[in-house]
């Protein structure tokens, strides 16, 4: 589709006030498109003042400006995250992907009350959000145009970079951010921020760059071990450090103590995007991590060990699904009714001390679905546990052992 076979008529942009925003909105006026921006209020901590947004939307041509309130909506699917423990390809824990679930669902909302059916975003035709952005619309209003400037040759002939876009922002009198000596570009919301390209493609370049947002790096962590403690009740924070919280102040209070000690900070990842291509992110996501870990250390005292292997599997399955951008789908539902299961026994305090970037473990109390045993794991002569006891388990065991070996399949 091409900007020209919309003129005439209004489309709902996703825009979030950065350059290529501005860029869409500007152009798309000047081909005679009537464009509705829509931005997600989802807690962004690069932006001071997200009203403001709405000044730079307008100014680029907007016909009008919708801030969709999205804080909750994220904290409590961010929450839902750490209950999966959804992180892609090592520790990226899909903060972008997921933000992308819940601004396209929130802005397909308010387009059905307003009657409109075109929906057009920003996203390039080489990463993921591209995919997002067309997956969950086609599921979610399958009766939806999607418009997607990227994809349209005419406004690739105009702007075949950001150069052009900051010189036609420049030549329009548009505020931006954006310029030509920033060495990457950034996205953010309430769950971390992902920065990628520019300077961050080349991989002889170390990240350290990048100045964080969201807290420290490490090295520039203050050279103390305070002690975090969290309350999980059926998998969700409700007390950090002995204060009652709910799912957006958990995370806004563990961004705040995390970031100051340099967690969740700076990590790298060469991660394959859903199109096939390889990119560098480097990400920041301080509460989520410092959450995150604790609850990890909590699942580790009740599940056993099949629950543990399928919960594994569910984990792996669900940070794929809301990276290709699959979250509201049969499969993702499905595994999160499992996942629920678990968070149902995952009841306890844990502990930890902070220092530097890491995460150490100091005490769990009061888990009462817990099925570690201090004294059927002690070496000492305590609990319930008979040493010899074992011997007939392992004749079972070593039955099919000796099977292997007779039978000629182990190989020396």
């Amino acid at each position: 589709m091409k900007a020209q076979d919309f003129k005439g008529q209004t489309i709902a942009f996703a825009g979030s006030g950065g350059l290529d925003s501005c860029t869409i909105t500007r152009w798309l006026a000047d081909q005679g498109v009537n464009v509705v921006c829509f931005t997600a209020d989802l807690g962004q901590p690069d932006e001071e003042d997200v009203s403001a947004i709405r000044d730079r939307m307008l100014q680029a041509g907007a016909k009008d400006f919708v801030l969709l309130p999205t804080r909750e909506a994220i904290a409590d699917i961010g929450v839902q995250i750490i209950q999966a423990q959804a992180c892609y390809e090592g520790r990226y824990w899909n903060t972008t992907g997921i933000a992308r679930c819940v601004l396209t669902k929130a802005m397909i909302e308010a387009m059905q009350e307003r009657g409109l059916t075109i929906l057009s975003h920003g996203a390039t035709g080489r990463g993921n959000d591209q995919v997002r952005f067309q997956l969950i619309t086609n599921m979610l209003a399958p009766e939806f145009q999607i418009y997607a400037p990227w994809r349209d040759e005419t406004f690739l002939a105009r702007f075949p970079g950001r150069s052009e876009m900051i010189d036609f922002c420049q030549e329009h009198g548009l505020t931006v951010s954006a310029t030509k000596e920033k060495p990457y570009s950034t996205d953010a919301n309430l769950l971390g921020l992902t920065h990628e390209s520019g300077m961050l493609e080349a991989l002889t370049t170390p990240a350290h760059f990048v100045k964080p947002i969201m807290g420290c790096y490490p090295s520039e962590a203050p050279d103390e071990t305070p002690k975090f403690t969290v309350r999980f009740e059926q998998g969700r924070p409700i007390a950090i450090n002995g204060q009652s919280v709910d799912n957006l102040a958990a995370l806004t209070q563990a961004n705040a103590i995390g970031g100051q000690y340099g967690i969740g900070i700076g990590t790298h990842l060469v991660e394959n995007r859903f199109v096939g291509i390889k990119s560098r992110g480097v990400y920041e996501s301080p509460g989520v991590e410092l959450l995150g870990t604790c609850y990890a250390f909590l699942l580790q005292l009740v599940l056993d060990r099949r629950a543990r292997e399928f919960y594994d599997q569910l984990s792996l399955l669900i940070a794929k699904q809301i990276y290709q951008g699959y979250w509201f789908d049969v499969a993702s539902q499905m595994a999160l009714g499992a996942i629920h299961q678990t968070a149902e026994l995952a009841t306890g305090t844990i502990t930890v001390a902070l220092y530097k970037g890491n995460i150490s473990f100091v005490s769990a109390e009061d888990v009462p679905h817990s099925i570690y045993s201090e004294e059927n794991a002690s070496m000492e002569g305590v609990g319930e546990y008979n040493h010899s006891d074992s011997e007939g388990l392992l004749r079972v065991y070593g039955v099919s052992a000796r099977a292997l070996a007779t039978s000629g399949q182990i190989k020396l």
